[in-house]
């Protein structure tokens, strides 16, 4: 039996094989406590990698070469 590749909508699911690490100070960690629990964040991993994609990725956008700068 052949085995088949997981999909989410159109897009394959990529497995995620790299780990990134950083450290936060203790104000940072209380703000970051705070937010999760105010807001009821299930997934803590899920959303500081959204949080950190969105900010590349609008970054990315911004410095993109346009045709009238």
């Amino acid at each position: 039996m052949k085995k088949q590749n997981k999909t989410s909508g159109n897009r394959p699911v990529l497995k995620r094989t790299h780990r990134v690490a950083f450290m936060l100070n203790d104000e940072e960690r209380r703000y970051l406590e705070a937010y999760v629990n105010r807001y009821k964040v299930d997934n803590v991993s899920k959303f500081l990698r959204d949080a950190v994609m969105r900010t590349v990725l609008h970054q990315l956008d911004e410095d993109r070469p346009t045709l009238f700068d």
